[in-house]
């Protein structure tokens, strides 16, 4: 039972980030944190974000604009290291609360009401929201929601918003993995683990792929709207428990 639950997680984590391009941990935590280590939990999300998103951004690549793309990730690179030096002086579940208190109401009030008016932004407002994204996947470990919201914003279509938030969280990920081999995080176990798990994994998203291919942009839309909506529940779930 063990197992078939395991490998039931790898496939739909990666079916849910072959639809949306993101919330693949979140899947997969509410799943694995109950049969593994949340250290090993978080090595094995992390390998196989670099494996769902670079095949992402190999699928989507011509929407890719680097010069799009850029500003996030240099932000995001600068970011992430202040957010993981400021956990010891900010609560991180104090401000998972705050961050899924406001992916509620976003995805809520987005999921009821008309498309919003797209917001015009440059360089240097893509480059703060990159440095505040990787500061909250510093402090959080949820890289890649900020630039989700923003890309919604933007009203872009659903090829170039995935262009835009994969490679960022790609970058992410490479990060969270060279910081979790340095703390010894990637064990024997945990590697047999991932090789088991990977086709499962890849099966997931290639038939993701397959129903985002079905989708067009205001049906994507509702879907990332969804997904952060859950991801806002999942956030202040841990503090209402607690709280009882």
């Amino acid at each position: 039972m063990t197992l078939g639950l395991f490998l039931g997680a790898m496939f739909v984590g990666g079916m849910t980030s072959g639809v949306a391009g993101f919330a693949m941990g979140l899947v997969v935590s509410g799943i694995c944190l109950h049969i593994l280590p949340p250290m090993e939990n978080a090595a094995l999300i992390v390998g196989y974000s670099v494996v769902t998103q670079s095949y992402g951004i190999w699928k989507l690549r011509h929407a890719l604009n680097w010069r799009q793309v850029s500003p996030l990730m240099i932000g995001g690179a600068i970011g992430a290291p202040a957010g993981a030096a400021l956990l010891t002086a900010i609560d991180p579940a104090t401000l998972r609360g705050g961050v899924g208190i406001l992916l509620v109401l976003y995805g809520a009030y987005g999921l009821v009401r008309p498309r919003i008016r797209p917001i015009h932004a440059g360089r240097p407002t893509d480059f703060a929201v990159g440095f505040f994204n990787g500061l909250l996947g510093g402090l959080t470990g949820l890289a890649g929601i900020i630039v989700a919201v923003y890309c919604q914003l933007r009203d872009w279509t659903k090829d170039v918003q995935r262009a835009v938030f994969q490679p960022v969280t790609l970058s992410a990920a490479l990060f969270s993995l060279a910081s979790l081999g340095a703390a010894g995080a990637l064990t024997g176990e945990t590697v047999k683990h991932y090789l088991l798990g990977l086709p499962f994994m890849a099966a997931g998203v290639w038939s993701g792929f397959h129903l985002y291919g079905r989708l067009d942009d205001a049906a994507f839309r509702k879907v990332i709207l969804a997904l952060l909506l859950l991801s806002g529940l999942t956030l202040i779930a841990p503090a209402l428990l607690l709280g009882r």
